[in-house]
């Protein structure tokens, strides 16, 4: 398997929508917004396994201190290879003169994965958001 990684942002709308429903994201399911979000994102590194899309990481950031990731997610038949933290690794390196790298992982569970590659738990944190979903298409 010959995994290539690009920021080009080269994905179709049916791409990201097939690689958000494997993984059960409700984002997946408004196809028109999820691609524009993406097309508007400061950053995304995508994987490819010839023409299929099987990984993306999404990232906000304001252009000097902070960098958010929102999205790090792998098609579940790639999932255990190493995708997921090649991605990481590029997105460290592009944003690591800035202060500030940050994730809000939506499952306890992932924190151990981000732990492995250099993420901390904010000692006085706590994760919040507002939910609209089914609003608009």
């Amino acid at each position: 398997m010959n995994i290539e990684y690009t920021e080009e942002k080269k994905f179709s709308m049916e791409d990201v929508r097939e690689l958000f429903l494997s993984v059960g994201w409700v984002s997946g399911k408004y196809p028109t917004r999820l691609y524009k979000a993406l097309l508007n994102s400061s950053t995304v590194i995508t994987a490819w396994d010839g023409e299929r899309l099987v990984g993306l990481v999404r990232l906000l950031d304001d252009s000097e201190l902070v960098a958010y990731m929102h999205y790090v997610l792998v098609h579940p038949l790639y999932q255990g290879k190493g995708i997921a933290g090649k991605m990481i690794e590029r997105v460290k390196e592009k944003y690591k003169d800035y202060l500030y790298i940050e994730i809000m992982p939506e499952e306890r569970k992932n924190v151990g994965f981000y732990e492995k590659h250099g993420f901390n738990v904010m000692k006085e944190g706590t994760a919040m958001q507002i939910c609209n979903f089914g609003n608009k298409e």
